[in-house]
């Protein structure tokens, strides 16, 4: 079973996480116990996305064990997480156990804070690249949908992380499995040919 956490702050960008949470999570109805994913945040307090959701976390910051996905949205409250020094020093002690460090949209940038897109190809949301394009050493893809670079993989928009959630489901299973969740929550995506 893959241990998934999608951490979440102020001002998130809803779509960004509940995308690949509902991805990431369906797979179970067709492969029992395939993944277990857990929403993170820096308290148990509810956390108020961009549009007025309010979500309850699963854990902690500091409680969080080794994941082997961490997947990390945007949204307006990255401006203010992507400086966040837990926040930062967080991502960087997941890394170092997770099989793969993930961001939707303009989750990007938290990665780029924590200095892990450096030497890598990333995107992010379609009006934040040349943003993203002004840290040294990362080289923004403005035309891809999920960029794969080593450990660290990359969505572009905020219903990406749909994508991004099927493409890690291709890479941790295989293609058919990922078309099914695709088909069971009639996602109009061939996986084979998209992803």
């Amino acid at each position: 079973m893959h241990k998934i956490g999608i951490l979440i702050f102020p001002q998130v960008e809803e779509l960004d996480f509940v995308g690949p949470f509902e991805v990431l999570s369906y797979i179970n109805k067709i492969q029992p116990e395939s993944t277990q994913v857990s929403i993170i945040a820096a308290t148990l307090e509810p956390v108020q996305g961009f549009n007025g959701l309010r979500v309850l976390p699963d854990i902690t910051l500091e409680k969080c064990p080794p994941l082997d996905i961490l997947v990390i949205p945007g949204g307006k409250g990255r401006l203010t997480a992507m400086y966040n020094e837990d926040i930062k020093q967080f991502i960087i002690e997941q890394t170092k156990n997770c099989r793969y460090v993930t961001s939707v949209c303009t989750g990007a940038f938290l990665l780029a804070e924590a200095g892990l897109l450096a030497g890598k190809r990333a995107t992010t949301y379609h009006t934040a690249l040349d943003e993203l394009a002004q840290y040294s050493r990362v080289t923004v893809e403005r035309k891809a949908k999920v960029v794969h670079d080593g450990q660290i993989i990359t969505s572009a928009g905020v219903s990406s992380g749909i994508e991004l959630g099927l493409y890690l489901l291709k890479i941790l299973y295989n293609g058919k499995i990922a078309q099914k969740v695709a088909d069971a929550i009639e996602y109009s995506i061939s996986v084979a040919d998209e992803l």
